[in-house]
């Protein structure tokens, strides 16, 4: 159970092998079904391999950034990962106590604790395993109509059929399929207008002297030469590219780059903490250019990273993490499209691109995603393609291109349907120059957002719940 909990990993971003989650979920399964007195225990292994292998780049940002010692990083690891394991170990105690054996039962189930970690504490929703099949899955078709959590339904759905396979169970798994692979030829939403010139900035500014008062004159030179070399309609830069509060940025700095881009009509995107008269200040996004100048104020911080939870509890873990900015305010939560270059743009940053239901929020106004993050902190791992598979979802789902700028990767240009148009080297100081359409129209995910299938998975478990009870009844008769 270990290994195919391990192995999970495999089947997300940057390695592809989609078919291992719905083998490791087909073997855990089984053995709800056939061992139900090991099933807990064995779950838990299951799912603590499956979180702490797939969560592994922590170590990079707890021990290379964070200057946490190597024994304290790995414990806090696996008592990370011990504690994400408790969801699928809900789901299996679920199952046994219920009896709860049918292929769609188990796929309820699952979805079900996916969900609750997603939001929980403020969420987790990193290895949800729907990701794992986008983009180029059949199973990517449910993603515009159901979300990530429906693709993550229909996959263990299947993996459930494959735990216990019959002649009905085969040809449901082939329908299954056959209706994706229907749903991801059809065109939720339509192009508008002529495709827009964007060039995205990599600044590639080490996270370990990011924030130094010694680099920052090299860091403002870097964006200034790039923002002046670019020529294309839209600019943007990455999270916190300007490591500033606003009102110490120089003035004539701000003006250069604004400047740079009005002589050709153009619009800059800038990642950069601001600070409100009454000691507010929040992680935001700020437009200068053509347009009026605009904002955006993140809402979903990360916890520890971005504020502290419980601050009496956990107080001292700035001090550890050495967070350099960890008490941010939170935007609101009902952000309007910035209307610049001509487009209406949903912006979000870093982390909020990973809760689907949230990045729909300025939809369908917004005939474009923008994207600003800087993942450095995770170094040479696997988080950045995982977390770069996660915006391609959001793209998938909401039927909009989606430009990603980040400090060091993934930077990405990405099409309506999830796929990778363009991409920047890792780790390299660039502009990744290219071309993106908007597009008008809702998908029923942009409509509905995860209460269907939420209505159906709950459904599905108190259905399964009810029959356990009839059962019983008609038993003791």
């Amino acid at each position: 159970m270990a290994a195919a909990g391990a192995s999970g990993m495999f089947g997300f971003a940057p390695y592809g092998w989609y078919g291992l989650p719905i083998l490791g979920l087909a073997l855990l399964f089984f053995v709800w079904r056939r061992f139900p007195t090991s099933a807990l225990w064995l779950t838990f292994v299951y799912a603590l391999f499956w979180f702490g292998v797939g969560v592994s780049w922590l170590y990079a940002a707890l021990h290379d950034h964070g200057e946490v010692a190597t024994l304290p990083s790995l414990l806090l690891i696996v008592v990370f990962s011990a504690f994400l394991a408790l969801f699928p170990l809900s789901a299996a105690w679920l199952a046994r106590r219920f009896s709860i054996q049918s292929p769609a039962g188990l796929a309820a189930l699952w979805t079900m604790q996916e969900w609750l970690r997603s939001w929980m504490l403020t969420g987790f929703p990193w290895l949800v395993v729907g990701y794992s099949q986008i983009p180029a899955s059949v199973l990517a078709g449910y993603a515009p109509v159901f979300g990530v959590f429906g693709v993550s339904f229909v996959l263990a759905w299947l993996a459930g059929i494959l735990a216990r396979p019959d002649a009905r169970g085969v040809m449901a798994a082939l329908l299954l399929c056959a209706i994706g692979a229907g749903l991801g030829r059809v065109d939720w939403v339509h192009p508008v207008a002529e495709p827009l010139s964007v060039s995205l900035l990599q600044g590639n500014i080490d996270q370990s002297i990011k924030w130094r008062p010694e680099a920052l004159s090299d860091t403002l030179l870097t964006y200034e030469r790039l923002v002046v070399a670019s020529k294309s309609r839209l600019i943007i830069l990455p999270e916190t590219a300007i490591p500033l509060l606003y009102d110490d940025v120089p003035p004539l700095y701000l003006q250069t780059l604004a400047d740079s881009a009005r002589e050709h009509g153009a619009d800059l995107l800038i990642g950069m903490p601001e600070q409100e008269p009454d000691g507010r200040y929040y992680n935001s996004v700020m437009s200068f250019g053509v347009a009026p100048t605009q904002i955006y104020r993140k809402y979903h911080l990360v916890p520890f990273g971005e504020y502290v939870p419980m601050r009496a509890l956990f107080g001292q873990a700035l001090a550890v993490l050495h967070a350099p900015m960890a008490d941010f305010s939170r935007g609101t939560d009902k952000p309007a499209p910035l209307r610049i270059a001509g487009q209406q743009l949903g912006v979000d940053i870093c982390y909020e691109d990973v809760f689907g239901d949230e990045i729909r929020r300025p939809l369908p106004r917004a005939t474009m995603l923008v994207n600003v993050t800087d993942d450095a902190w995770f170094g040479h791992t696997a988080a950045p393609w995982q977390h770069v598979q996660m915006a391609q979802t959001r793209a998938l789902e909401t039927g909009r291109y989606l430009l990603r700028a980040t400090n060091t990767g993934v930077t990405a240009i990405i099409d309506q349907r999830g796929r990778l148009q363009a991409v920047a080297p890792l780790f390299v100081c660039t502009s990744l120059n290219g071309e993106a359409r908007a597009y008008r129209g809702e998908t029923p995910f942009v409509r509905f957002g995860d209460t269907p299938i939420l209505l159906l998975v709950f459904g599905l478990v108190l259905y399964e719940m009810a029959g356990r009870k009839n059962r019983s009844v008609n038993r003791s008769r």
